[in-house]
């Protein structure tokens, strides 16, 4: 495996990545494609979500896996002394750009607790797609908390409305501060609170199918 840790922001906040995570991709593609058809996110997320239940035997293995190989980085990276798994998913974007309810069509924030970390691992080989982290210009919110968490949702309410399809690069409304390519068994380990919106370029193949799509494993974690 290979980490390094970034800087994103005026608050140089810290992201991690690890290429060559699990060292076998296709193994976990196989596993994902075991459990589809994928049902719609409940959530804003543009597309289908697969929450791994304990009947889930081999995906739980799988999380728990990478989250074990992935501890040192997360300790390291946000002073952690331990963590608990929250969530753990498979995920596929399948919403069309122009289908975008306003709240896709901005960078968002997972939760406004600190501890509070997000471990998304790419799996699919989806050129020119990733992840990109956000300042919102108007209020120069990067990171949200309960403090300024007001603040940034009605900025972001009023902004959207004039925002189109999915935000990929610089707009009138947020400047992009950081930016992770994906790259097939790339671990990106970040804050939820920091504000971010997945890469999907204008273009790119949506398909529901977890061997065509771009699959990615999305991974909650909270650290103590």
């Amino acid at each position: 495996m290979k980490p390094e840790l970034h800087r994103v922001g005026e608050s140089r906040q810290p992201v991690v990545t690890v290429d060559g995570a699990t060292g076998d991709p296709a193994a976990v593609i196989a596993i994902a494609a075991r459990l589809a058809p994928f049902p719609p996110s409940q959530t804003y997320y543009p597309g289908l979500r697969r929450i791994f239940t304990q009947a889930d035997a081999d995906a739980v293995a799988y999380a728990f896996r990478l989250l074990e190989a992935a501890a040192p980085f997360i300790g390291g990276a946000f002073d952690a002394d331990g963590f608990d798994l929250l969530e753990a998913s498979f995920s596929i974007v399948t919403a069309p750009p122009e289908t975008l309810t306003p709240p896709q069509r901005a960078p968002h924030f997972d939760s406004t607790d600190p501890n509070y970390i997000a471990v998304l691992h790419y799996l699919a080989d989806t050129p020119g797609t990733g992840t990109a982290f956000y300042r919102q210009r108007s209020t120069g919110i990067e990171l949200v908390t309960e403090a300024n968490r007001d603040a940034f949702v009605a900025a972001a309410k009023a902004e959207s409305e004039g925002l189109a399809g999915y935000t990929n690069a610089n707009n009138a409304h947020f400047e992009q501060i950081g930016r992770i390519d994906a790259v097939p068994d790339r671990l990106v380990i970040y804050r939820g609170a920091l504000l971010h919106s997945g890469i999907i370029p204008h273009g790119m193949k949506l398909s529901a199918d977890p061997r065509q799509g771009r699959l990615t494993a999305n991974l909650f974690i909270r650290t103590h």
